[in-house]
């Protein structure tokens, strides 16, 4: 057995991430989950929210963080596999644009009532551009978990 995952995320673009490491903490739908060496196969839906790939202490960098919306995650024998709908790493996020992803949505949300506007897709987008801004601020810990969000509808 082994000490350490070989996590690998994918998106349809390209291959974001592919590398071993002590600890992945994802947003699985039913709330965060961690997972460590030797855990048990299992497949689960990922939600929108923060992806953290966890080193062990000394080894080199503490925590890779990503904004991940969506996609599924595979645990078999270490080997995580992460089918991300779309990521990115916390360098990558582009924090002008995600400022006004989400200046965007609450203007929408601000016109609910109007026939034309789409309150959920507005939710989303909403919910996505937070997370990337969260992450790209380097302020991960404060995104609630899907259990104290009260707002998220199942």
């Amino acid at each position: 057995m082994s000490d350490e995952l070989h996590i690998k995320i994918l998106t349809a673009e390209k291959i974001l991430c592919d590398r071993k490491a002590a600890m992945v903490v994802a947003p699985a739908w039913e709330g965060e989950m961690g997972i460590l060496p030797e855990h048990i196969p299992f497949l689960c839906a990922l939600d929108t929210g923060v992806l953290r790939i966890k080193d062990e202490p000394g080894t080199g960098p503490k925590e890779e963080v990503y904004a991940i919306h969506g996609g599924f995650l595979r645990v078999y024998e270490d080997d995580i596999l992460i089918l991300a709908t779309a990521a990115e790493r916390r360098d990558a996020i582009d924090l002008e644009r995600a400022k006004k992803a989400k200046e965007r949505a609450e203007e929408r949300l601000q016109k609910r009532g109007r026939p034309e506007i789409d309150v959920e897709r507005a939710e989303a987008a909403l919910r996505r551009a937070f997370i990337r801004l969260q992450v790209a601020e380097g302020r991960w810990m404060e995104i609630p978990t899907a259990q104290e969000d009260s707002t998220r509808k199942v």
